[in-house]
């Protein structure tokens, strides 16, 4: 493919940065640059000013909302977004649900759910991992038996991020024992109002609330809220993880955090010179800087077949594995690069308005954070170890 961009694509990043420009106030890039807790009035704030512009859904069709951009301004877009510190899109609705819906759903889900994700009616989140089953998802045990036009679920999910914040959890559910056991899961959507549904905090290593435990005991749930075929769950989860790793890559992610790393190399003094010009560590960031240059290249590749209708296969399961090394080996070098600034993490120094005096730079604070929490990069959407095991597979015939 040809990597130099065309004067539209120019004239597209220009309208991105004037967006952003307009669009992205002071206040919440200057959280999302600190490493501040973003509240969720903050995420629904940039959700509604994408909907706005109509860029909330880059990938999907313009018949439902969508921008239908090309792979190439999903790249332009992320790269700019990253670079201005704006938040995150939370991908829940937006990036698993949606794309699911529009190839699997019926029309009526498809026309009832699809706006209310783009507006923000109903926030989402992911009922895939258990306690039992998070790589090996197929041994899941939460069960949805049929009794008339409902099913009554009963279970637990684990890990599940923001879940404290949802209206909706997507869950994969078993419908049958029978056979393989991917054979007998199902796809079904959830309301979390639903009686019997309970949510837990999980607090992190980093001190922080992000995940929780989901308990399911006798929720009754509309037979009408089950996608595609009772027992097809685990082709919908396929799909679904397909775009999940193609995106867990994260290239504006780990262009900002490198960006940041080679900032706090040039500040800090090793035998009173700069560390960015000690050799060893220099090396290791040239390294990093090089892996990362020939990930965006791949990760282009892949989202152009994916335009082309191609579906992602084991090159997502290769952009997964290499970008979650990849920040982790920044998050390494940032941590390293600190030293004992990084040690002192106070919890309380991520909220807003927090005026206590800093420990050391005011971007120091949220690397041990960072550094903590990005660990587990490697473990979702499928551990790394589940996806050497898919390319060796797929790609080498073992």
């Amino acid at each position: 493919m040809n990597l130099d961009y065309s004067d539209e694509e120019k004239a597209f990043r220009g309208q991105v940065r004037e967006f952003l420009a307009d669009k992205l106030p002071a206040r919440l890039s200057q959280k999302v640059r600190l490493g501040k807790r973003l509240t969720k009035q903050d995420m629904e704030f940039w959700h509604a000013a994408l909907n706005e512009r109509g860029w909330l859904a880059p990938s999907w069709p313009k018949k439902w909302g969508g921008a239908e951009w090309t792979a190439v301004q999903k790249h332009i877009f992320d790269e700019e977004a990253w670079a201005a510190d704006a938040p995150r899109v939370i991908p829940f609705g937006i990036m698993m649900l949606g794309p699911v819906l529009m190839k699997f759903g019926s029309e009526e889900q498809k026309r009832h759910y699809l706006p209310r994700i783009l507006d923000g009616t109903d926030w989402w989140c992911q009922g895939y991992s258990e306690p039992g089953a998070g790589s090996d998802l197929a041994s899941l045990k939460t069960s949805a038996k049929r009794e008339g036009d409902h099913y009554i679920v009963n279970g637990q999910k684990t890990w599940t991020t923001l879940g404290h914040f949802a209206d909706w959890i997507f869950c994969l559910v078993r419908t049958s024992t029978e056979g393989k056991p991917q054979e007998g899961i199902s796809f079904l959507l959830i309301d979390m109002k639903t009686p019997g549904v309970t949510v837990r905090p999980i607090i992190l290593l980093d001190g922080e609330h992000e995940v929780n435990e989901v308990f399911f005991d006798n929720v009754k749930v509309p037979a009408e809220n089950l996608v595609g075929e009772e027992n097809k769950g685990w082709t919908y989860a396929k799909y679904l993880l397909t775009h999940e790793r193609t995106g867990t890559a994260n290239i504006g992610n780990s262009n900002a955090a490198l960006a940041q790393l080679k900032q706090i190399a040039k500040r800090t003094k090793k035998g009173g010179r700069p560390l960015s010009a000690d050799p060893y560590f220099a090396a290791r960031m040239a390294s990093v800087e090089i892996d990362l240059e020939a990930m965006k290249t791949t990760n282009l590749r892949v989202l152009a077949e994916a335009d082309a209708g191609a579906a992602p296969g084991p090159e997502a399961s290769m952009l997964k594995v290499k970008g979650t090394i990849i920040r982790q080996e920044i998050n390494d070098l940032a941590r390293r690069a600190l030293g004992p600034m990084a040690l002192p993490f106070v919890s309380e120094a991520l909220d807003e308005g927090y005026n206590e005096e800093p420990i050391g730079p005011e971007d120091a604070n949220p690397i041990a954070s960072d550094y903590f929490n990005n660990r587990k990069l490697s473990i979702f959407a499928g551990s790394n170890e589940i996806q050497r095991g898919i390319i060796t597979k797929t790609k080498l015939g073992l």
